[in-house]
């Protein structure tokens, strides 16, 4: 039985898969609110590569070689690992396949895009690049890309993740990253939240309207966003595609796949590849996004046009969206508390191509848990929602009999969310909604 498969690294892709060529229905494209021209705004903000990417339609894109390189440099290709462990403490017929985006150096799938974004900046002359960051996962990633291509960094970290993870701000740090608890006294919107509430715990709407006034305001800056966007999931497709390979190679054919959601980037990366098959009609694999319950955006959300960021800096996006003035609870899963969705998910979760599915913070951390008893390895707390899912999923086929294979996309590592686990044993952490 082969528990391990890797590649080699000239394997990493040299094409990035952009679904929107594939769609069932055109997506709906960006408007300007009532009064206001935020889509002239995105070309102050973003770079020429960035929106070129975003509305592109060709299928394909190639990956500019030296990305492919930082890329092996990186650790790319990444593991995928089959979960016998699991399987057997479950007594479950499903086979059980996980995709180790956690072995990048900062530990999640961002990297992914994080070196292209700073790649293209570094190209057409820019000095500093913005962003937000919810758990810390985006902010340490863009962190090291800007060290690796010599450009400064500047990341808003919400408030309550900031407080939660200390080492992800020392993490940053190292990498040569600025970061600032958001809401922050640094800009104009930072301070008008704080007028309104000096104790906000942030959210991730807030830290993006921080980082997008820099940008807005600054000539030689430009803002990045570590999810949401077209081009962000377009660069995180190498996962989905390395998977593809390596269940070839396993003579799997996967019937249930499942990441976890916040904006939508590493379900994306691993799931767009096969969902390209389901809407060729091609594939009958099931594909779940699960969200926190104190964050369902896909399962209690509207799907319509609303703000990406607090402050409106953002055109309207049609997108499942909570409303961009919500906040969620401070549970640990800081990645997957943003009010609203890709717009790209948001459209398959629509048209009946993705199941979507909520999990509760106790019952998830539970998981990541039995996970890492099994396997060895403390999932992040937003990886534990996949991880819940997937275990559920194969108690069923140990309840119907069923020799399902399932995939999860093993998004990041824990190690250095060790104070949720933390709550968890004793008893501080309450289960969310």
């Amino acid at each position: 039985m082969n528990y391990k498969i890797e590649l080699s690294s000239e394997e990493v892709p040299k094409k990035w898969y952009n679904i929107n060529a594939d769609l069932p229905c055109e997506l709906p494209m960006p408007k300007n609110s009532e009064g206001r021209n935020q889509i002239e705004d995105l070309q102050k903000a973003f770079t020429k590569a960035a929106l070129d990417q975003e509305f592109a339609t060709e299928r394909y894109i190639k990956i500019p070689q030296k990305v492919r390189e930082l890329y092996m440099q990186m650790g790319r290709p990444t593991p995928l690992f089959r979960a016998k462990r699991l399987e057997e403490k479950l007594n479950t017929p499903a086979k059980i396949y996980y995709k180790r985006e956690d072995t990048s150096p900062t530990g999640s799938h961002k990297l992914n895009s994080a070196i292209p974004q700073a790649y293209f900046a570094k190209k057409e002359g820019v000095e500093r690049l913005t962003t937000e960051t919810g758990a810390g996962q985006w902010g340490t990633a863009l962190s090291l890309a800007c060290s690796l291509l010599d450009l400064d960094c500047t990341v808003y970290m919400v408030k309550v993740s900031f407080n939660q993870k200390p080492d992800r701000k020392n993490i940053m740090n190292i990498y040569g990253g600025e970061v600032f608890a958001s809401p922050s006294e640094n800009t104009e919107f930072g301070r008008k939240v704080l007028a309104e509430n000096p104790d906000h715990v942030g959210s991730l709407g807030i830290a993006i309207s921080e980082a997008m006034e820099e940008a807005l305001n600054n000539d030689n800056v430009k803002y990045t966003l570590g999810s949401v966007l077209n081009h962000v999931m377009l660069h995180q497709t190498v996962i989905g595609q390395e998977l593809k390979t390596q269940l070839e190679i396993a003579n799997e054919e996967p019937d249930t796949m499942i990441a976890c959601v916040g904006g939508g980037s590493n379900f994306a990366g691993a799931l767009y590849p096969f969902i390209k098959d389901k809407l060729d009609g091609n594939s009958d694999t099931k594909f779940i996004a699960v969200e926190p319950s104190a964050c369902p955006t896909l399962t209690e959300g509207k799907y319509e046009y609303d703000f990406g960021d607090s402050n409106g800096f953002t055109p309207l996006l049609k997108m499942y969206t909570l409303g961009h003035d919500f906040v969620a609870p401070s549970v640990h899963a800081g990645g997957l508390r943003y009010h609203g969705m890709c717009p790209q998910i948001s459209l398959l979760a629509h048209e009946g191509y993705i199941n979507p599915v909520t999990a509760h913070q106790r019952d998830v951390f539970n998981a990541g848990i039995q996970f890492a008893k099994c396997e060895g390895i403390v999932p992040a707390p937003e990886t534990t929602h996949a991880i819940k899912a997937g275990i559920d999923e194969a108690i069923k086929c140990r309840q119907t009999g069923e020799e399902k294979t399932i995939v999860i996309n093993f998004s990041g590592h824990g190690m250095l969310d060790l104070k949720g686990y933390a709550n968890y044993f004793s008893g501080e952490m309450p289960n969310s909604k």
